[in-house]
């Protein structure tokens, strides 16, 4: 997966944000720069956190934005990796739902989406990657965790 992402450049390491919202827009924009999402797409997974609450928030860390299937304006499957430095607030009741971590999805294809967003999930249920990925701050430190992991 992390071959992927490397590869085609969908990666970013930035500092923090003022809202959430914020947060949304700049892990989508290395998906819009590529040509997979049209710049609508932030914009849907904005009004579908709104609509549901901060459902993207998979585990403690780490949001995973997505719309659901037959989202409008998107032209490819690909996921790109976001690493913030301040935890994004997506509740300040309840800071479980903090993010660091952004794994932003995109896909043409429903049982594609489906496939990314399950491997994702079983990839993050180690709480090692994860942390590990907390602690990278640029493509170097990804590549070491890539190899590391196997991921």
């Amino acid at each position: 997966m992390f071959d992927e992402i490397i590869g085609k450049g969908l990666y970013d390491f930035c500092e923090g944000f003022d809202s959430w919202e914020e947060a949304i827009e700049k892990s989508c924009e290395k998906l819009i720069e590529k040509d997979i999402v049209e710049e609508n797409y932030p914009k849907q997974i904005i009004e579908t956190v709104n609509k549901y609450g901060p459902y993207i928030v998979l585990v403690p860390g780490v949001a995973m934005p997505h719309c659901q299937e037959n989202a409008e304006g998107v032209k490819d499957t690909a996921i790109a990796f976001m690493k913030v430095n301040k935890p994004v607030v997506f509740d300040k009741d309840d800071r479980d739902k903090d993010a660091r971590l952004f794994f932003t999805v995109a896909s043409v294809n429903p049982d594609k989406h489906l496939e990314n967003i399950g491997a994702l999930s079983e990839m993050l249920g180690d709480e090692e990657i994860i942390a590990a990925l907390e602690e990278v701050n640029n493509l170097e430190d990804l590549l070491k965790v890539k190899e590391k992991f196997n991921i």
